[in-house]
C-alpha cells in the first residue's frame, strides 16, 4: 500500500503517514506471526507495557468475553526493557514503521531508568507514559488518581527526555480533563484518551470472580461512546494533540474519534480478530476524505466541534 499524503499527521514535530496506531499490549512481538500487509495503513504501533525488571503477570484467568467488549487483567507481563531491547526490538524495527516505547513504573527512580536504557539503545524514540500503573509512594494509586503526582512525573520525563512525549490517561478518575490539563501543564507532547475502564465479572458456573484481582480493564466496542466522550471534551480543553483509543473497530468509528477532536486513533481490542484492520479503516477514511472533499485527515480533526458551532449560530439568527 502505497502511503497516501493526505492521510498524513503530525504530532509534535514529527510527520507519521498515517493517523492509525496499534494500541501497546495487543500486537505480536514475533514478526513470524504477522500477516502479509499488516503494515498497510500502520502510523506506528506501541509496544507491549514495559517495565524496568521482567513481569510474569497476574495468575489465574487473564482474558474474558463480554458483550461487546473484552476485559484482561494480564499484569504487564513482559521481560523487562533490557531484554525487549536487545530481542524484540529489533523485530519491531524491521516492519519500517515507528516504535512508540509504552512504560509502566511504580518510583520516579524507575521512570528514569526506564528513559536510561531507551536513550542508550534506541535514541530519542517516542514514548508513552502509561499513568494508570500504580504509584507506590502513594499506597498504590495510579499517578492519574493524584494531579500533583502526574504532573511531578510528567514533569520528570520531560526535563529528561527530548523524543515525543505522549501520556496515556486513564479513565478511572473523578475528572478526566483535570489530568488532560495537567498532562498538558508539565509538557507532554499529546495525550492519548484513554486506557481501559475498570470493570467485574463473575464466573456463574463456579459462582466466583473470574480475575483473581477482581477487578479488570474492559475495552473494545462497549467502551466506544465512552471513550468518544472524553476525546470530545479533551479536545475542547487542551491545545496538544489527542489521540483517540477505546473500542475502535471500524473506519465509521475512526473518523468520529477524528471529527471530535482526535489527533491520531490508536487501534487495540480489534486486532485480536483482524490483524489487518488497520489497512481496512485507512482506505475507509481516505476513501471518505475524497468522498466529502476534505483536503487531508488533518482538516478532518476536530471538524464535528465546527459544525456544531455553525449550527449554534444559526439557531440564534432564527431564534
Amino acid at each position: 500500500m502505497n502511503p497516501d499524503k493526505k492521510m498524513a499527521i503530525n504530532i509534535g514535530g514529527i510527520e507519521f503517514e498515517s493517523p492509525l496506531f496499534i494500541a501497546s499490549g495487543v500486537w505480536p512481538m514475533d514478526s513470524a506471526e504477522w500477516p502479509d500487509g499488516a503494515m498497510n495503513g500502520v502510523g506506528g504501533f506501541c509496544t507491549k507495557g514495559l517495565t524496568l525488571r521482567s513481569k510474569r503477570g497476574n495468575p489465574g484467568i487473564r482474558v474474558w468475553e463480554t458483550p461487546c467488549g473484552l476485559m484482561n487483567s494480564i499484569g504487564l507481563q513482559n521481560p523487562g526493557i533490557k531484554a525487549f531491547l536487545k530481542q524484540e526490538y529489533k523485530q519491531l524495527k524491521k516492519a519500517g514503521k515507528p516504535v512508540i516505547f509504552n512504560l509502566s513504573f511504580e518510583t520516579e527512580k524507575e521512570l528514569l531508568l526506564l528513559l536510561g536504557y531507551i536513550m542508550d539503545a534506541a535514541g530519542n524514540v517516542p514514548v508513552e507514559l502509561n499513568v494508570s500503573c500504580p504509584n507506590v509512594s502513594k499506597g498504590g494509586l495510579s499517578w492519574a488518581q493524584d494531579v500533583n503526582a502526574l504532573e511531578r512525573v510528567v514533569s520528570l520525563a520531560r526535563r529528561n527526555w527530548k523524543g515525543l512525549l505522549w501520556v496515556k490517561l486513564s479513565p478511572n478518575v473523578s475528572s478526566f480533563t483535570e489530568t488532560a490539563l495537567a498532562a498538558e501543564k508539565s509538557g507532554a507532547d499529546a495525550v492519548v484518551v484513554a486506557n481501559t475502564w475498570l470493570g467485574t465479572a463473575i464466573d456463574v458456573s463456579r459462582l466466583e470472580p473470574v480475575f483473581d484481582n477482581i477487578h479488570a480493564g474492559l475495552s473494545g466496542p462497549a467502551v466506544f461512546p465512552l471513550a468518544l466522550r472524553l476525546v470530545w471534551e479533551t479536545y475542547s480543553a487542551v491545545k496538544i494533540p489527542v489521540i483517540a483509543s477505546g473500542g475502535v473497530c471500524t473506519w465509521q468509528n475512526a473518523a468520529s474519534m477524528i471529527a471530535a477532536g482526535a489527533s491520531a486513533v490508536q487501534v487495540g481490542s480489534a486486532l485480536f480478530f483482524d490483524l489487518l484492520a488497520p489497512a481496512k479503516l485507512y482506505e475507509g477514511l481516505s476513501s471518505l476524505l475524497e468522498k466529502r472533499n476534505i483536503g487531508s485527515v488533518a482538516d478532518l480533526t476536530g471538524i464535528a466541534h465546527e459544525r456544531r458551532r455553525e449550527t449554534n449560530k444559526e439557531d440564534l439568527r432564527h431564534g
